[in-house]
């Protein structure tokens, strides 16, 4: 845990957070936004469907980077403005994601860092990528 104000970070700062996608992690996901379409909850739904079994949800992919980013890069404190994320294939239950945010861009006239994301499978496949546009605190938060 950490908590980088502008003057801190450096275009090509990096962070990385990994997880296991397990069934709890999709089943909550589910409760909590919703969405029970059977290609996430029905094992056997799942199978008939393009891809073969059951998936996270996507936005369940794109959460892995809050932690990466309220918690390290630019860590506590952090306010998120914008998340952009284009998914590149399916994210199964029991796959483990990394997810790698790094510093693309600072905006220090409006206190503005753009965070360079992407998440991959344990076999180093691209899963998704996009972005995320924060600002980060003003003073350390710790």
């Amino acid at each position: 845990m950490r908590s980088l104000t502008m003057e801190q970070l450096s275009v090509g700062d990096a962070a990385e957070f990994t997880k296991t996608v397990t069934e709890t992690d999709v089943a909550f996901f589910a409760a909590i936004s919703g969405d029970f379409n059977p290609v996430h909850v029905d094992a056997e739904w799942a199978k008939r469907s393009l891809f073969g079994a059951r998936v996270a949800h996507g936005p369940l992919t794109l959460a892995l980077a809050a932690g990466l980013l309220g918690m390290d890069l630019p860590g506590v404190g952090t306010i998120a403005e914008t998340n952009h994320i284009d998914y590149r294939r399916p994210v199964y239950i029991g796959d483990t994601i990394r997810t790698r945010g790094e510093v693309a861009e600072r905006d220090v006239e409006r206190n503005r860092v753009r965070i360079a994301l992407t998440w991959t499978n344990q076999d180093g496949a691209l899963v998704a990528e996009g972005y995320a546009v924060v600002m980060p605190p003003k003073s350390a938060q710790l």
